[in-house]
């Protein structure tokens, strides 16, 4: 598993933009895709260990998008700083926006923030990703490019001592444009248990970055959640990523575009050039 980075590896950046032209019909985000802390933060009173967890970011899931990414010649937009510091995948009204408790374990450095503080992260981290991903959208709108978001994470095996057992889950409201023949395709590989909404669902406030950036303009998208000890090492990483790829690029082929159309709820579907 991977594990928290090293002062000398900080990054300066608080989102990437990965191949920003590409000409993939899809955009992908990795809403937690670090655990770093800028050295202000501190380790925000946590042991150094509780930053390999769960709870500062989504393990494997970067490494698996930007796999994706490369094979898919699409963008990816990441984040580059803790979601303890705060959660780009929440609105800012969230009550978990900032966490003073993450699943169990409680943050210091979160409690008692001032509205100055609150304010300060919110520029640090929370606006230049969402900055990022309505630029990258818009231009692409403005050139007639077909444009579908999909969001990758990943989850604990075990979240508050019950188990889960799905090994990937994707996660959509009433728009199931993308998310039907997603997981279609999922449901015919031997061996994998598939959550539909599981183990979350919009209404557990997860889809928030889809629902700001992709339903508010119409566009298909999707989320998807892979179990975290399925993507725990490089071996895993790949087969997750060209498992998905192959998928999305037959996501292509006229016969998928007719159940994407099908399964539509009120949202006209771009015809694939």
């Amino acid at each position: 598993m991977e594990t928290a980075r090293p002062a000398s590896l900080a990054s300066p950046e608080a989102v990437r933009v990965t191949n920003p032209g590409g000409s993939s019909p899809f955009v992908l985000t990795c809403d937690h895709a670090s655990n770093f802390l800028p050295p202000e933060f501190g380790t925000l009173g946590l042991a150094a260990e509780e930053l390999s967890r769960h709870i500062a970011w989504d393990p494997g899931a970067l490494p698996v998008a930007r796999r994706m990414a490369e094979a898919l010649d699409a963008v990816l937009v990441e984040t580059c700083i803790s979601r303890l510091v705060i959660d780009c995948n929440r609105p800012l009204d969230a009550p978990d926006l900032i966490s003073a408790i993450s699943e169990t374990t409680a943050v210091p450095g979160n409690a008692g923030l001032t509205e100055k503080q609150r304010a300060a992260r919110i520029a640090l981290s929370w606006r230049p990703f969402h900055d990022a991903v309505e630029q990258i959208v818009d231009k692409r709108l403005a050139r007639g490019a077909e444009t579908r978001l999909v969001s990758i994470h990943s989850f604990t095996p075990v979240y508050k001592g019950k188990s889960r057992p799905w090994h990937i889950g994707i996660i959509h409201d009433e728009d199931r444009r993308l998310a039907s023949p997603l997981i279609a395709a999922l449901k015919r590989l031997a061996g994998v248990t598939v959550g539909v909404n599981e183990p979350y669902s919009p209404a557990d406030r997860v889809y928030f970055t889809l629902e700001r950036h992709a339903r508010s303009r119409g566009l298909a998208c999707a989320m998807i959640e892979i179990r975290n000890d399925e993507i725990s090492d490089e071996a895993g990483q790949r087969k997750w990523a060209d498992l998905l790829t192959g998928i999305f690029s037959d996501l292509g082929l006229e016969e998928d575009q007719k159940e994407i159309r099908q399964s539509a709820i009120g949202h006209p579907v771009q015809p694939v050039n």
